[in-house]
């Protein structure tokens, strides 16, 4: 594994935006009966009070009879940022948030994910490289 960043220069710098392929959707399971399922194909999950929150493909999504009417684009920044690290997130929703990009970041072990309209991903992936090589010096 490379080096992790752990300064928010290092982390913005080696960001290294990726469009995923595919679209996917946000949503929340109530029914125990058909989470098993779910959780085994979702992409994200966290357990809430109200349900358990997944992120599906949004094909799956639809063939569960969810709602898939926010589909989302997922842009990895493929820098292998500290889990202590700060300035990340804050750097990333805030560039998308001046050019009225809607953002939910998605931190895993790895690396984070940002999670935008499915229309706006072009948009996002010019915001977010234009931030990473906008970087100030340390």
């Amino acid at each position: 594994m490379p080096e992790v960043a752990r300064s928010r220069h290092a982390m913005i710098a080696g960001m290294s935006p990726q469009l995923r392929g595919g679209a996917f959707v946000f949503a929340s399971l109530v029914s125990t009966e058909a989470t098993a399922d779910l959780f085994a194909r979702a992409l994200a999950t966290f357990h809430e009070d109200e349900g358990l929150s997944v992120i599906l493909d949004r094909d799956v999504a639809e063939a569960a009879g969810l709602d898939i009417g926010q589909p989302m684009a997922c842009i990895t920044l493929n820098v292998y940022s500290a889990l202590d690290g700060v300035g990340l997130t804050a750097a990333v929703a805030t560039a998308l948030a001046e050019e009225g990009i809607p953002c939910n970041m998605v931190a895993a072990y790895h690396h984070d994910h940002a999670f935008v309209p499915a229309a706006h991903s072009d948009r996002a992936m010019q915001v977010l490289l234009a931030l990473q090589n906008g970087v100030p010096g340390p």
